[in-house]
This record gives structure tokens, C-alpha cells and sequence, in this order.
């Protein structure tokens, strides 16, 4: 027993309860208040219904995009030096240090003027569409899958390579026996982490999004906004409750594939 450990796990939980839990609980008791029959037509709504389609699917496709490239890009800043190698690692950070907004507004203005125009050209329009939602998802999202994986990369024992060409496996055999199996968990968790992300994102992408009903670029997170500037706090509190429950049940499977590899690692 650490000391002042009562003192600490009472403000611990202070804290936890003012800033988290009880926010989160108004929200439930808000929404429970409806019937369910109120409940089931408030989300059911063809707005409401194609702005969790628009963000589950963008954010979806995004996360799977940067489990790609966020492997790629960690295993280049942990296998190789190269010049400028410290600037880099350290611009990894920059969509959790810059306003979400900001990048909004960068992204934007960049891919409906200097990037936009020769990609116009080649028939792809990206500001407005579903495309420019991806692209910012993905912007906000490749941290959490280089932070992830890095730190195992770092660890992994290099015998293990060695090993496997010395029993005869060529470079592909050895990524997908030894090193992908190592990668996947941390990959997982990248992955469900940039995917609650990107379903709650609001700052990025409501500027390259369009926000147009018609051609279905709305996000969920416009929706409860508009929702509340209308003053219709059941729509948005029923809204609020579903993404909840979409970010309680992405941590949980998280919070298992963090689990399972502690128990994987603490057996070897």
C-alpha cells in the first residue's frame, strides 16, 4: 500500500465522476426517458440513419487504411536511419497537438485549390465527397496505429528473424509467421482506436464534408449540432446514447485484444 493511496484513489475518483461518469449518466438518463417506440423512430430517421452510415463507413474504410500504412510508417521509424529520422517521429503527434478545426480548414482549403485542381483534372473530386471525409479521418487517426504498433516493433527480438532464414523462410514467410503475428494485436487496437476516432470526429472533417443531406457527406456528430441548435434535445440525447454504446462496445474490444496480449506476452 503506497501512501496517501486513500487520498489519491478519492480524488482519482472525484475527478472521474465530475469530468466522465456523470456527464455520460445525464446523457442516459436523458435518453431513457423516451419511450421506445419515440427511441426506435428518432434514430431511425433517413437524416440520422445516413450520417451514422457516412461515419461508420468513412471511418471504417480510414482505419483500415492507416492499420496499412501506420505499420509501414512505424517499421520504417524503427528498422532504418535516415536524415530528419527525430523531425518526423515527432510530426506523428501533430494531429493530437493541432485543432481539429484548423486541420479542417487546412485540408479544405488545400484539396479545393492547389491539390483539388490537378486531381479535377483527372476526373476525382475530393473536397465535399465522401472521399475528402476519408482523407481527414485518416489525417486524425494514423497516430494511433504508429504509437501502437512502434513500442513492439522496438521490443521484438531480432533472433527471432534470424532464426526463421536460417530455417529456410524467405522474407515474406518470416513477415507472416513471425512479425505479423507480434504486429496483429497492437494493429487491432490502432485500428479500433482510430475507428472510434473517426466515428465521434467533428473539427476535421465538417469543413471538407460539405454537410450536405442530398449527396449524404453529413456526420453523425453535425447531426447531433444541428439537432441541438434546433432545440430538439430528444434527438440529439437518442443519438448521443447510440454513439455511446458504438464507443463502450470499440473500447471493449480493445480493452480484450490489450488483454489477451498481456496474457500472450506474460506466457512467453
Amino acid at each position: 500500500m503506497i501512501p496517501g493511496y486513500h487520498l489519491t484513489l478519492g480524488i482519482t475518483v472525484t475527478m472521474l465522476s465530475l469530468i466522465v461518469l456523470i456527464p455520460l449518466a445525464s446523457v442516459m438518463v436523458s435518453a431513457l426517458k423516451l419511450r421506445p417506440a419515440e427511441f426506435w423512430s428518432l434514430i431511425t430517421k433517413p437524416t440520422v440513419r445516413h450520417a451514422f452510415a457516412t461515419s461508420i463507413g468513412c471511418s471504417f474504410i480510414a482505419a483500415l487504411i492507416n492499420s496499412v500504412f501506420g505499420v509501414i510508417i512505424a517499421w520504417v521509424l524503427v528498422r532504418y536511419e535516415f536524415p530528419g529520422k527525430r523531425i518526423l517521429d515527432g510530426c506523428i503527434e501533430l494531429p493530437f497537438a493541432l485543432p481539429t478545426s484548423v486541420a479542417g480548414i487546412t485540408l479544405s482549403k488545400r484539396y479545393s485549390g492547389i491539390l483539388g485542381t490537378p486531381l479535377a483534372k483527372l476526373g476525382i473530386k475530393v473536397s465535399y465527397t465522401h472521399l475528402g471525409l476519408v482523407i481527414a479521418l485518416v489525417f486524425v487517426g494514423i497516430p494511433f496505429v504508429i504509437r501502437a504498433v512502434q513500442p513492439v516493433l522496438e521490443k521484438l527480438d531480432g533472433q527471432y528473424e534470424e532464426a526463421a532464414f536460417m530455417l529456410g523462410a524467405n522474407r515474406f514467410q518470416t513477415f507472416r509467421r513471425v512479425l505479423l503475428p507480434e504486429m496483429m494485436p497492437p494493429v487491432l487496437t490502432g485500428f479500433g482506436l482510430a475507428f472510434a476516432r473517426g466515428i465521434g470526429e467533428y473539427g476535421s472533417v465538417i469543413y471538407i464534408s460539405g454537410n450536405s443531406a442530398r449527396e449524404h457527406t453529413q456526420v453523425i456528430s453535425y447531426v447531433i449540432m444541428q439537432k441541438l441548435g434546433y432545440i430538439d434535445y430528444a434527438s440529439a440525447t437518442a443519438i448521443a446514447l447510440v454513439m455511446l454504446i458504438l464507443s463502450f462496445v470499440l473500447l471493449l474490444a480493445v480493452n480484450i485484444v490489450q488483454m489477451k496480449q498481456a496474457a500472450r506476452t506474460n506466457n512467453v
